[in-house]
């Protein structure tokens, strides 16, 4: 595939991404009537089902990263070369940014506006990095053996990961950077962005690190005394 077409592709799908949680959080907010935990749990699902629609969407064409800890995991492994890692990691970020404007736009608001909304300290540090080895396991696991599941696996960890990671789980430094530019339910200061991003590519290169070990073919045994009995006969 034209690394062009590929470049679209993942500026596109990471576009639609910040649209669904970005917009989804604009609509929560104002439909959930102050309630914190009906806001996140609508953001939440739109979130989740957007990953899994998308993914379906455009791993044909790019491998559907839409994270540049992905496409960092990817290079690493020999999955993509490290030429193109630069060009997908850019086009991720562009897309990021044009998707929280065109979520403001919907919702009439300025196209971007420095986030107030503090996400910051140890616990929240750690559940970035949680979440993102958690990410890449799951992509590495399902790709050794139920490639056809990612999408769905994707979406429902991350829709889990929402809720048992005190950080809501950005998992993803594009998706991070982008949210500094939303003053609105999903936003995050940018003095609180680096941290996150951060433990985002340490969980990554570690989740990557343990699944390559976890999942390497066994080596094969030397032969045994009958098996070379019964070779020479």
């Amino acid at each position: 595939m034209l690394l062009s077409r590929r470049l679209a592709a993942e500026a596109l799908g990471t576009s639609f991404l910040l649209a669904a949680v970005v917009g989804s959080g604009i609509m929560a907010e104002r439909l959930s009537a102050g309630s914190v935990a009906l806001a996140l749990l609508a953001n939440t699902l739109a979130t989740g089902a957007a990953l899994v629609a998308l993914i379906l969407v455009f791993a044909p064409i790019s491998g559907a990263h839409f994270n540049p800890a992905v496409t960092l995991v990817e290079a690493s492994q020999g999955r993509l070369p490290w030429r193109d890692a630069p060009a997908y990691i850019a086009a991720q970020l562009l897309g990021a940014y044009a998707g929280v404007a065109s979520a403001h736009g919907m919702f009439e608001l300025p196209l971007f506006a420095a986030s107030t909304h503090i996400r910051s300290g140890p616990a929240q540090w750690l559940a970035e990095l949680v979440a993102t080895f958690g990410l890449i396991m799951v992509i590495r696991g399902c790709a050794r053996s139920r490639p056809a599941a990612i999408p769905a696996a994707v979406g429902a960890y991350i829709t889990a990961a929402y809720w048992f990671t005190s950080s809501t789980s950005f998992a993803n430094p594009a998706v991070t950077l982008a949210r500094c530019a939303t003053d609105s339910f999903s936003g995050i200061r940018p003095i609180d962005a680096p941290a996150f991003v951060l433990a985002q590519l340490i969980g990554a290169l570690a989740a990557a690190w343990l699944m390559d070990w976890l999942l390497a073919p066994a080596p094969q045994a030397a032969p045994g005394i009958s098996e070379v009995e019964e070779e020479v006969v």
